[in-house]
This record gives C-alpha cells, sequence and structure tokens, in this order.
C-alpha cells in the first residue's frame, strides 16, 4: 500500500541532521534499550524461579494429602487405594511428621522429624543429596535417620553415629505420669545438603514404622505425599481428590500451595521490575510523540499536495501511524536481538558468574521464555501505536488552503 511507502520514505529521506532526526533516533534507542532489559530480566527472574521451584520440589510432593482431627479413620484405606489407581500418579508415600528433639551428651537439637513409607530409596529426592552415609532408612532393630549438613555441625555427629531422640508427644505423655522421658536410640545412616537452610536445619528423615513409633501415631499416618508423571496436573489431581471424598475433611495442597507466600513474593517482585522498566519504554515511545508532532508540522505542505492528489483521511492518518510504528518495530526488534544476545552469552559462556561461597550456584540462571518474548513485544507495539495516535489525527486535521496558499 501507498501509505507504508511514503511512510518509510519520510524516514529514510532525512539528508540533514535537525531536531527531528535526533528524537527519532532518541525514540528508537530508548525502546532498544527498554526491550532488551526487559528480556535480561524477565529471564533471570526465569532462571532463579526455576532453580528455587526444583530445589522445592526434590522435598516437596506435587500433591500432598494431610489427614487432620476431622478425617475418619477408615477413610486412610479409600484414599491410598484412590491414589493408587490413578493413571497420572508416578509415586506415592505415606509419611508422619512432627516435633522432636535429637540428644547427645551435651548438645540437642529441636528438629521436624519426618517419617516416611519409601520401599525405592533410588527413587526419593533426598538420595541424590547424601553427602556422606546412605539414605538407607531400613531396619527395625533401631531407628535410623537422615540428618542436614547444619544439624551435623550442631551435634558434631558424622554418619554411623548414633544418637537420642525423643518426641514431644513421648515428654507430654511422661509429664503426665510423673516419669522421665524415654529417649530413643538412632543412628545416623547419612548426611544431605539440599542448599534449602530451612530444611536443612530443621528436617530430619526416618522410616514410617520409626517415625509411627516415636511419634506415637501408632497405625495412624499423617498423610500421603504424591509425584505426578507431569507436575502440571498437580491442581487436577487436587480437584480430583477434593470432589472424590468431599465429606472425608482432607487437607490437600499442591507444590504451589505449600510455598505459595514465596511464589506470590517473586511474582510480586517480578511484575514490579516489570512495571518499572517498561517506563523506559514508555519513555522512548512517548519521543515518538514529540518527533511525528514535529514532523507533521514540517509536511504539511506535502500532506496538503497528497490530499489534493486524492488521498483521504485515512491514508493520511494511516502514513503517520506507520511511521511511528516503524520507529517503535526497529526499536523493538534491536532490543529484541540484544537482550537475547546478552541471555545467550550468559546461558553459554557465563559472562556473569557468582561467588559459590557466598551464593548456592556459580552462576547467574537465565531462563528465556517465548510467553516473555510476546508480552515485551506487545506492550512496546501498543506503546508506539498509542504516541503515533495524536500525531496522527493531528496530520488529518491539516488544511489544505492554509498549507498552500504561500507557496
Amino acid at each position: 500500500m501507498f501509505e507504508f511507502f511514503i511512510a518509510y520514505r519520510y524516514l529514510r529521506s532525512k539528508r540533514r541532521v535537525n531536531l527531528i532526526t535526533v528524537i527519532s533516533v532518541l525514540s528508537t534507542v530508548g525502546i532498544t534499550i527498554g526491550v532488551a532489559a526487559l528480556v535480561v530480566m524477565l529471564s533471570v527472574f526465569n532462571g532463579f524461579g526455576g532453580i528455587v521451584t526444583s530445589m522445592l520440589m526434590n522435598f516437596d510432593p506435587n500433591v500432598r494429602i494431610t489427614y487432620t482431627s476431622d478425617t475418619p479413620f477408615d477413610v486412610y484405606p479409600e484414599v491410598e487405594e484412590f491414589v493408587k489407581s490413578n493413571q497420572d500418579v508416578n509415586d506415592y508415600y505415606s509419611f508422619v511428621e512432627g516435633k522432636s528433639i535429637l540428644f547427645t551428651g551435651t548438645k540437642y537439637e529441636i528438629v521436624e522429624l519426618r517419617g516416611v513409607d519409601i520401599h525405592d530409596y533410588e527413587r526419593w529426592g533426598v538420595t541424590d543429596m547424601i553427602m556422606s552415609g546412605s539414605s538407607d532408612l531400613g531396619g527395625e532393630s533401631i531407628a535410623k535417620i537422615v540428618i542436614g549438613f547444619p544439624q551435623r555441625l550442631k551435634l558434631s555427629k558424622s554418619a554411623g553415629d548414633t544418637i537420642l531422640i525423643s518426641s514431644f508427644y513421648n515428654i507430654e505423655k511422661t509429664l503426665f505420669s510423673l516419669a522421665l522421658p524415654v529417649n530413643a536410640p538412632a543412628e545416623i545412616t547419612g548426611i544431605y545438603k539440599s542448599n534449602n537452610r530451612d530444611y536443612d536445619n530443621n528436617l530430619v528423615f526416618t522410616s514410617l514404622l520409626a517415625g509411627q513409633k516415636i511419634l506415637g501415631f501408632g497405625s495412624r499416618v499423617s498423610g500421603l505425599d504424591i509425584k505426578l508423571k507431569d507436575s502440571d496436573n498437580s491442581e487436577k489431581m487436587k480437584n480430583l481428590i477434593l470432589q472424590s471424598f468431599p465429606e472425608a475433611g482432607l487437607k490437600v495442597e499442591t507444590w504451589y500451595d505449600l510455598h505459595r507466600d514465596l511464589y506470590s513474593m517473586m511474582l510480586i517482585e517480578r511484575w514490579a521490575a516489570y512495571i518499572i522498566l517498561s517506563l523506559i519504554v514508555a519513555v522512548g515511545t512517548f519521543n515518538i510523540l514529540g518527533s511525528l508532532t514535529m514532523t507533521v508540522v514540517e509536511k504539511k505542505k506535502d500532506i496538503a499536495i497528497l490530499r489534493t492528489l486524492g488521498a483521504n483521511e485515512k491514508s493520511i492518518l494511516r502514513i503517520f501511524m506507520f511511521e511511528g510504528m516503524l520507529i517503535g518495530l526497529v526499536g523493538t526488534i534491536t532490543g529484541m536481538i540484544l537482550g537475547l544476545l546478552v541471555c545467550y552469552l550468559q546461558i553459554y559462556y557465563n559472562i556473569y558468574p557468582l561467588d559459590p561461597s557466598k551464593y548456592i550456584i556459580d552462576y547467574l540462571p537465565v531462563t528465556v521464555q517465548f510467553s516473555d518474548i510476546l508480552a515485551i513485544s506487545g506492550m512496546a507495539f501498543f506503546l508506539s501505536f498509542i504516541s503515533a495516535l495524536y500525531p496522527a489525527k493531528r496530520a488529518v486535521k491539516t488544511g489544505i488552503t492554509e498549507s498552500l496558499k504561500w507557496e
């Protein structure tokens, strides 16, 4: 169409450097910098978010079913059978959980004891994080536990050592009977390090039978942890369980629900950074408004001639809209290329390393998502469209007689 051709000629035909040219260049540079910064920033957020999620999901299930005090005892086997028969379930295990105390001769540590019913330890997430010893919790003669590396330092114990363990339930029971609490011996079979301070400092693992005995659960369990074949089906599985057992009083949580505050904070930070950096693009597109407005004043004679040659108001509007959109297009594409180039260099050449003694990783994580590219491009084009709209409408109102009477 001839409107696009004329808009393109207007951008290329500026032989001399004047104020309009400078403003147009600044518009393009501003959009380029803003788009590049957004691409890099969102990719870094994606990288950190992916690392946090993978770290948490090594311990956390995709779906956790917790039995409450209102849950009937006879519903336990029904829920387990339902989970076992579901085709989306890759693995599941029962667990018990409660506060306990680890004792040595002179030291003690309050921990969260979790007893897990795991038969295939090779598929257990903690197995890949064992620093010393093993993740095997089998054997009924003495309780076997896996503790975190910070707990090992505080208790001055290593894999193979024996410590004493007691639960809050046991202490409460002995207080009412006016007797000394009974502390059960436990063998440390492994030391794990997950790079998650909350887990490493507080979480201790043992077998389900040992956990039931120490915590006073009898034959009951706290709930079920479920690993799905596809973690994206977690919300679907949650709703299915709640619909299948509406009166059971079950508490069902997905991996997102278990750390909802953390994920919500990460999302808020992401949106805040997106909005702030979008202001750079907004400044660049605002310059489009200024340069196009001055171009309209400069091209009054050209507009009048086009109108006398038969161009209608819509054609004049399209010419200046296309000119503004071309500036936005050049800035957006250039910014995308620059931002993706920086991400590529970081991914493959680690141009910005991190100190592993201070951080849990030695590189700045970057993950590029196609949805981010679409969101950034859409925002840049929308702002360019808005900025070009006013000058284009002003060009339409240019009078033919007034523009040509002194020519």
